[in-house]
């Protein structure tokens, strides 16, 4: 099969993907639907990064952005009420957990994800007629270059002690989010995907910890982990500059392809 076949066969099967975490987000039921939904549009963005400089691409691009940050929110309160009731905060958890059944249904009604399944259905076509949807070779170097280009983008930012962590968490996701969507043309070894995993889980970590420990200044609630996650915060910033290392050194030295 060609490579733009399998290209937009996956992201087809993304979209059915899509429409079962749909369903079960409208079923009530289901703890993981919307994290399944959030992993669907996030698996298209990076699918996507090769060809968003194509004006055919603008409309699902825009699309999958906007259900991104629909959804945030809500993922955010459904990891805070499980992070309370890990710490034994059960009345805490509850009510935030009060307030997901509502917040599910709104967003499996809402126009803005009806809107990413109407860019998704005009997808194939519009890729198929663009430049890099006509040449499946010259497609794959692209998508090649996209890839040898994040990774030298985050292997020169790991140089730099200086580079906000902030910003560096970002760029982590985006790499490994890449270069697991091209997994067959990552020019990365199985270590450095390993050490790049870790990275992400710790920098994520801290920046969730972190932004509890802010909640915790405004949510009377909260207040009583404040410290806990301040201190967590701090480690696993720590455990995440000891993995930068590792990783740094199993970064390629420069592009392969």
């Amino acid at each position: 099969m060609a490579f733009v076949d399998t290209y937009v066969k996956e992201i087809i099967a993304l979209e059915v993907a899509l429409f079962h975490a749909r369903a079960r987000l409208e079923g009530a039921a289901d703890a993981e639907a919307l994290h399944d939904l959030r992993i669907a549009v996030r698996r298209i963005r990076s699918l996507l990064i090769p060809v968003r400089a194509e004006p055919a691409m603008g409309p699902l691009l825009a699309a999958a952005k906007a259900v991104g940050q629909l959804t945030t929110p809500t993922r955010d309160l459904e990891v805070m009420a499980q992070e309370l009731e890990k710490r034994g905060m059960g009345g805490a958890a509850d009510s935030r957990r009060a307030r997901l059944e509502l917040e599910h249904q709104l967003i499996a009604e809402h126009a803005t994800l009806q809107a990413l399944f109407t860019a998704l259905d005009g997808w194939p076509a519009a890729f198929r007629a663009s430049e890099p949807g006509l040449d499946s070779k010259h497609f794959e170097k692209r998508v090649v270059k996209t890839l040898n280009k994040h990774v030298d983008k985050l292997r020169r930012a790991l140089k730099d002690a200086q580079f906000d962590r902030h910003e560096l968490r970002i760029l982590v996701k985006r790499t490994r989010y890449l270069t697991q969507a091209f997994a067959d043309l990552s020019p990365l070894s199985s270590k450095a995907e390993k050490s790049l995993k870790a990275v992400q889980s710790a920098l994520g970590s801290w920046h969730d910890h972190h932004q509890w420990r802010l909640k915790a200044k405004v949510e009377a609630d909260l207040q009583p982990l404040a410290q806990v996650w301040a201190e967590d915060s701090a480690a696993e910033l720590e455990r995440a500059e000891a993995e930068l290392d590792t990783l740094a050194r199993l970064l390629p030295k420069r592009s392969k392809r």
